[in-house]
């Protein structure tokens, strides 16, 4: 092992590979469909298979946040020249994870720049991702694109769903993306292996509801159209498992005795399967 190298940070190598490989390999990416979704102003979403991506349009150059699969990109790069003329200039990784930045590679060999936080591309850099598919500017805690009509501030926030999130806010069209620290699809995921945090995610869910305005949409990581009431609802929910879970762990319970409690009985119809979420909230508490 070399220097400087931790058990944890291996584990973290393992999962972003882990993940990406069997995301790609379980995925028939011939039947997707990338389809645009106009949001408001010069925003649009593009619903494909993998984390939503944003894209903000302008006459000098088109910016998207998040890229979903390498065996996508074409498709991508179609869609958005079917509501747009302008060339891909930049896209912005919300996070680590293999179903938002599989693209990036593709991209820089077309010529785009990739933005994340330093932890996105130190993490890549750890896993051996191809060079070209690390970001070539990277920031430690904010930065922003000023594009045509369009002012595109990337916000960094506390490890939450891992230690890299940013948070991307178009301020002239008033449209949040808020990458995988909040999805509609179900319960969240704090990837502890990738620095995660279930303190940092309440953290990142009320510095969204800070930022949000009456009117702000807000595009999820995964699923539909949102505002400040939804992200509300979301946090409320990891807060009240967090509780219950807190007190799961104070009678020392381990991971297997926790999740046959299952202490979101109640809540599981609303949101889903549970298991991972539980898992990453009791490693995240009991520090694992």
């Amino acid at each position: 092992m070399k220097p400087g190298i931790s058990i944890q940070m291996l584990l973290a190598v393992v999962a972003v590979l882990a993940s990406s490989a069997a995301l790609a390999q379980n995925d028939d990416f011939d039947s997707v469909e990338i389809i645009p979704h106009h949001v408001r102003g010069n925003v649009y979403y593009l619903e494909g298979r993998g984390g939503n991506i944003g894209v903000s349009l302008g006459e000098n150059g088109v910016v998207l946040v998040d890229d979903q699969f390498a065996p996508l990109t074409d498709k991508i790069v179609a869609a958005v020249e079917s509501i747009s003329d302008a060339d891909i200039r930049f896209v912005i990784n919300t996070h680590v994870h293999g179903d938002h930045v599989g693209g990036n590679e593709n991209l820089a060999a077309r010529g785009v720049s990739v933005i994340a936080h330093d932890n996105v591309r130190l993490r890549l850099t750890q896993a051996s991702s191809p060079i070209a598919a690390r970001p070539v500017l990277t920031f430690p805690d904010s930065a922003m694109i000023q594009l045509d009509d369009e002012v595109i501030e990337i916000i960094k926030v506390p490890p939450a769903h891992t230690d890299g999130d940013s948070y991307v806010f178009f301020r002239n069209s008033d449209v949040l993306h808020l990458g995988d620290v909040f999805r509609t699809t179900g319960y969240g995921f704090i990837d502890t292996n990738n620095g995660g945090s279930a303190a940092g995610t309440i953290a990142a869910l009320q510095l969204a509801i800070d930022l949000a305005g009456p009117d702000t949409i807000i595009l999820p990581g995964h699923g539909m159209l949102s505002n400040a009431d939804d992200v509300r609802e979301f946090m409320d929910v990891i807060i009240e498992v967090e509780q219950r879970v807190s007190a799961l762990i104070e009678q020392e319970m381990t991971l297997e005795q926790v999740l046959a409690a299952q202490p979101t009985a109640d809540l599981d119809e609303r949101w889903g399967d549970p298991e991972r979420f539980l898992t990453g909230l009791y490693n995240s508490i009991a520090g694992m």
